[in-house]
């Protein structure tokens, strides 16, 4: 395993971070407490330190699984994550959004779920266009405060939304965001034109998440729906294989994954670990051996002409995944 330093945070993360959206009984796909465990317990031999998870994924299911295994080791060691935004257990008109009322009755709920006294970082799981930012601030910086936070990320919005969080943190002097969790792989690359900038300038760690675009990186395009996830995908209206560059970017993938005798899924990840723009990589599976495979792509050598070749057929899109 190979570590860095995530943001502003001073925290040192494994640069495989495992998402946890696969945890519980939300879909076919998705894993049981048994077989979440089994998963945790592998990424922890593996190294990895860095698990990220959400009040809403399977109604909380996703933490109380993680909560319930890590609570067995070195919580010391352990590098956690979650997110406020959308409903956890409970759907009502306050378990949605960034008020206060929600924030803290939803941070509580989670903390419970995870079995922890502080999580490690808790971010806003996009923007609430109902609630001031200064609002929302208030009630994370009263979370830092209290010793129930240590530190905040925020999660896919556009960045003159993002600047402004930072501009008003700064002058009210209140927690500020330290990390950004939000699309960005070899189909999706519009982060680079204003947010990479601003997180680089204001020394913000990035957390990718879909680092594989759900998939579609992982097998040749014309497989893209073989699986119940890749359906799920289509049916949830994701554009990873649309963009005018998709299906030649996805070509040039396995084309280069056959030259180096590895999978697609290990050189998508490699130009990941090979990026400047990114941290960590959130990497979701429900898998063991695509757990292990994640790992193993940290061993994947690009040159700077096969990330060239990579991300020359790339053409812009429309920006996907702030709501």
């Amino acid at each position: 395993m190979e570590y860095t330093t995530l943001g502003s945070t001073g925290m040192e993360v494994s640069k495989v971070c495992l998402g946890c959206m696969s945890f519980g009984s939300g879909d076919d796909w998705m894993l049981d407490e048994e077989a979440g465990r089994e998963l945790v317990e592998r990424a922890l031999e593996l190294g990895i330190n860095f698990f990220d998870t959400a009040n809403t994924y399977s109604s909380g299911e996703s933490e109380e699984i993680l909560g319930g295994v890590l609570a067995e080791y070195d919580r010391d060691q352990q590098v956690v994550a979650t997110k406020v935004r959308f409903s956890g257990a409970k759907e009502h008109r306050n378990a949605v959004g960034l008020s206060r009322k929600t924030i803290e009755q939803e941070l509580a709920h989670s903390l419970d779920r995870l079995g922890m006294d502080i999580v490690d970082l808790y971010q806003i799981h996009r923007w609430d266009y109902d609630t001031p930012i200064e609002t929302t601030l208030r009630a994370l910086d009263d979370a830092v405060r209290r010793g129930d936070v240590r530190h905040i990320g925020a999660s896919s919005m556009y960045t003159h939304q993002f600047q402004r969080a930072l501009d008003v943190a700064d002058r009210e002097g209140l927690a500020r965001f330290e990390t950004m969790q939000d699309l960005y792989h070899l189909t999706y690359r519009e982060e680079e034109r204003e947010m990479y900038p601003v997180c680089d300038r204001e020394d913000i760690g990035v957390i990718p998440w879909s680092p594989l675009a759900a998939g579609y990186l992982t097998r040749p395009h014309e497989e893209f729906t073989a699986t119940a996830r890749g359906e799920h995908e289509l049916d949830y209206g994701t554009p990873y294989h649309e963009g005018p560059g998709s299906e030649e970017v996805n070509n040039r993938v396995e084309e280069l994954a056959a030259d180096k005798g590895v999978s697609m899924a290990q050189v998508a990840l490699a130009w990941h670990f090979r990026n400047d723009n990114v941290d960590a990589p959130i990497v979701g599976t429900s898998s063991i051996e695509h757990l292990e495979e994640a790992v193993e792509a940290l061993e994947v050598s690009l040159s700077t002409s096969d990330v060239e070749y990579l991300e020359e057929p790339y053409h812009p899109v429309p920006v996907f995944g702030f709501d």
